[in-house]
């Protein structure tokens, strides 16, 4: 009875536009607000140019990577930046189930075998006290009613911060920075969990550890994709973090 008479008496509101709301989360306005590509390449979810008509992007088709799809329904603007951003360097873990309830529903198709957060290298782990990507893998797999292992793949190698760093040195300083840790090999159709995808150099280095491991089938699970693929420009505070996808 307290409990009803506390929701009678404060309502849930919208965590966005603070619109009463039937239950804590995000309203129906601002969910249709959230901010999609129009079309995107199947493989890594890159946002394609307006009109255009070609399969996969251009990178995919020059330079395919070691993951087989990615769903990334969300771009990386206002006001999902701010979400991921409170979760990530304040500590705000309500914002995962935010995301999650975001996100929506997994993809159509086989579902994967067991979900895979991107891990963090330990000394980053210590210094966040927390992975956002393991954080948003448990509330997927408790969502779609699917395993998942926070502790196989391992990052062995620390990287300088990301998010000054185009393409091409995202690529080097992710080079060998994963390994498969686990008792038994890879099952064989993965998901690989994190918020955002900014160039893919982490989603290349992790998919590729975990093929060797014995993955047949890696796709990419995250929130959100950058609108561009060398991600926004050096310095700017919105831009997304070192470990991002």
């Amino acid at each position: 009875m307290w409990s009803n008479f506390i929701r009678f008496m404060a309502p849930a509101r919208c965590r966005l536009c603070h619109a009463p709301t039937p239950a804590e989360g995000l309203c129906r306005d601002c969910r249709a607000r959230l901010p999609r590509p129009e079309r995107a390449c199947p493989q890594c979810a890159l946002p394609l140019p307006a009109g255009s008509t070609d399969a996969l992007c251009g990178e995919c088709l020059s330079d395919p990577p070691a993951f087989d799809r990615a769903h990334v329904p969300l771009l990386y603007s206002p006001p999902l930046d701010g979400l991921i951003a409170g979760l990530k360097y304040h500590g705000r873990l309500a914002h995962a189930r935010l995301l999650i309830e975001a996100f929506g529903p997994p993809p159509a198709g086989p579902p994967p075998d067991c979900l895979i957060p991107v891990p963090l290298h330990p000394a980053r782990l210590r210094t966040r006290g927390f992975n956002q990507a393991a954080e948003l893998a448990r509330l997927l797999a408790e969502r779609a009613g699917l395993p998942w292992d926070g502790d196989s793949l391992v990052r062995i190698r620390a990287a300088p911060a990301q998010r000054a760093s185009g393409r091409r040195q995202r690529l080097r300083n992710v080079r060998g920075a994963f390994a498969w840790r686990g008792r038994a090999p890879c099952p064989p159709r993965v998901a690989l969990v994190d918020d955002v995808v900014t160039t893919g150099a982490t989603a290349r280095a992790a998919a590729a550890c975990l093929k060797r491991a014995g993955a047949q089938w890696v796709e990419i699970w995250a929130v959100a994709r950058t609108p561009e693929n060398e991600g926004r420009r050096t310095g700017d505070p919105a831009s997304p973090a070192d470990g991002d996808l």
